[in-house]
């Protein structure tokens, strides 16, 4: 559903263009010190309209604190936190109605939810609520204190060369799609537990709620298939557990070895893409030529750093309070 996580559980909710979107964490430790200064490093990385490629709808994206803060630390119960939505236009969205977006939530949402759902952005299954996701991240890598989360794009529609990606896409007049790499270092040994509740599994579970992500690969990933078992074992060098390649991405059984976890996303093109294409007529019951219209990223891998981030440290700060590796309540 909407919720994510035993101990440090988020729940997410709003729309697109509703009046605001928002996060809701239980299990937060107390005493962690937060304020809005906080969030803005990410979530200006997170932002449309400050790097080519991305959507021109710009929201001043300030943190509202609804509960869970106190003298700019965090209590210990609910920490609830929003977003409002202002720089909507609606309208764009009510002329292409008719038409659902191929490779967009628009026509298997209307199915599932009777008509009902708010179609107006994508509603609940916009990219908008990532924000929301960037938020849980701040927290969550306050909780993590010394490990760190960083990610990286290696790749926009197939070049290492993002502005060549982009320039590909614009020539076209279409979208891409792109590559996210995520590494963290600094984690100890035995976090995550056998099938189910492995990291791999709770991390690709957390990265495609991201919008857009199609793919989930960890250490060498998918090139593992091509090699010999000698090539892609890790060699162990000494009694930390330190090896010497890491084909593994630093997860072996489906538990944490002390190197580097590394992972990457698959991002497809947007689905909005103002090229023109064929979909049904809601209408007509006709398949029809038409073109999306309004405000939509050229690329959104680009926006999806700070979000794989976000989503990572989710996870591992959960990890980390189930193991007990984390104090429930910090300054005492």
């Amino acid at each position: 559903m909407n919720s994510f996580g035993r101990l440090f559980r988020i729940n997410i909710f709003g729309e697109s263009h509703g009046p605001a979107v928002g996060i809701i964490i239980d299990g937060c430790p107390a005493g962690i010190e937060l304020t809005a200064e906080d969030f803005v490093t990410d979530i200006e990385r997170r932002k449309g309209g400050t790097q080519k490629g991305t959507t021109p709808r710009q929201e001043a994206d300030i943190p509202i604190f609804q509960s869970g803060v106190f003298n700019s630390k965090t209590t210990g119960a609910p920490l609830t936190i929003l977003f409002e939505n202002n720089n909507t236009r609606s309208s764009d969205y009510q002329k292409q109605r008719a038409f659902p977006r191929p490779g967009h939530a628009d026509f298997v949402a209307s199915k599932k939810f009777g008509g009902n759902e708010d179609y107006r952005g994508g509603g609940h299954f916009s990219g908008r609520l990532t924000v929301c996701l960037v938020a849980a991240g701040v927290v969550a890598k306050k909780v993590l204190q010394n490990i760190s989360v960083t990610a990286n794009i290696l790749e926009i529609g197939g070049e290492s060369d993002v502005e060549k990606g982009l320039q590909k896409a614009i020539n076209a007049k279409d979208s891409v799609g792109g590559i996210v790499e995520c590494t963290v270092t600094g984690l100890p040994i035995g976090l995550g537990e056998p099938f189910f509740d492995s990291v791999e599994s709770l991390l690709a579970h957390a990265a495609f709620s991201i919008p857009a992500v199609k793919g989930v690969e960890f250490g060498a990933g998918f090139l593992a298939a091509k090699m010999f078992g000698v090539e892609h074992n890790d060699a162990i060098v000494d009694v930390n557990g330190t090896t010497g390649t890491n084909h593994a991405g630093g997860v072996v059984g489906g538990i944490t070895n002390g190197n580097n976890l590394v992972y990457r996303v698959a991002i497809k093109p947007t689905s909005s893409t103002p090229k023109e294409q064929e979909s049904l007529n809601w209408e007509t019951g006709e398949v029809e030529k038409f073109s999306v219209k309004g405000r939509h990223d050229l690329c959104i891998a680009l926006r999806v750093p700070p979000v794989l981030e976000a989503v990572t440290a989710m996870v591992l700060a959960d990890l980390m309070l189930l193991e007990g590796k984390i104090q429930r309540v910090f300054n005492q």
